[in-house]
């Protein structure tokens, strides 16, 4: 009778770590299933078609997208070349494609409170942190002296067909409550020039009057660090190239 017990216990054993390695299992390849559908919501190219030419300016091409997109934002050399969204809310693209579908690796954004034509002295982008350089990932790189250095160029081509040059002057890290630069509607000061020269890992004077935009990315899922790229925006035609 003893053996026949133990028996008995013994096979329901084996069948509950079956069972249980099953379910790890089973947890495991939804969680990797999942990563790499946020993984290639992060670098799908499905807007590339999109994509304004440099003589055109955004123009009609972006509200194919949307109505909410404002902007291409691309950076030479890296794989930032997405449009640029623009909700009403900061909370509206965070987890929203630019087709307007549920993405965990949401959406290149300009903050609700900045001028959607980019007429602001100082505009503020975000975009989630993503692994192997997709979305803002690739903002890293620029906290490097020696690639910051070969990386200072960038274009923004805006919903009104206008073009600028972007050219990175700075890159540090901030906290998200940072007023100085996390409110917008402050513009461009002498205090967050002084702010960026204190500051920032890398900083390139630039005048006061300069219409300065800024790309933000998180640091780590339970920080409130960011990391920021700073760069001064001049209106761009092939004829004369930035001016």
């Amino acid at each position: 009778m003893l053996r026949q017990t133990i028996r008995v216990v013994d096979r329901l054993v084996s069948r509950a770590v079956a069972i249980l390695c099953l379910l790890l299992f089973l947890i495991c390849l939804y969680a990797t299933v999942d990563a790499a559908n946020v993984y290639l919501h992060a670098t799908s190219t499905a807007a590339l078609k999109y994509k304004p030419k440099l003589d055109e300016g955004g123009g009609e091409v972006l509200r194919q997208i949307a109505e909410d997109a404002v902007a291409w934002l691309s950076i030479e050399d890296t794989r930032i070349d997405y449009p640029v969204m623009q909700g009403e809310t900061n909370e509206t693209y965070l987890n929203t494609d630019p087709f307007g579908n549920f993405s965990l690796a949401g959406s290149i954004f300009l903050d609700c409170r900045n001028s959607p034509d980019f007429s602001d002295d100082f505009s503020l982008i975000y975009g989630h942190h993503m692994e192997y350089g997709a979305m803002f990932g690739a903002l890293d790189a620029f906290y490097e002296p020696d690639f910051f250095r070969q990386h200072r160029a960038g274009t923004l081509a805006t919903a009104d067909g206008k073009t600028y040059s972007v050219r990175f002057f700075a890159c540090c890290k901030a906290m998200a409550n940072e007023s100085l630069i996390f409110d917008p509607e402050n513009g461009v000061n002498r205090e967050l020039l002084r702010y960026l020269e204190r500051s920032a890992a890398i900083y390139e004077p630039v005048p006061p009057e300069s219409r300065i935009v800024a790309l933000s990315t998180c640091q780590g899922a339970d920080s409130i660090e960011r990391l920021l790229l700073f760069g001064t925006l001049r209106e761009f035609t092939l004829e004369s190239g930035a001016r």
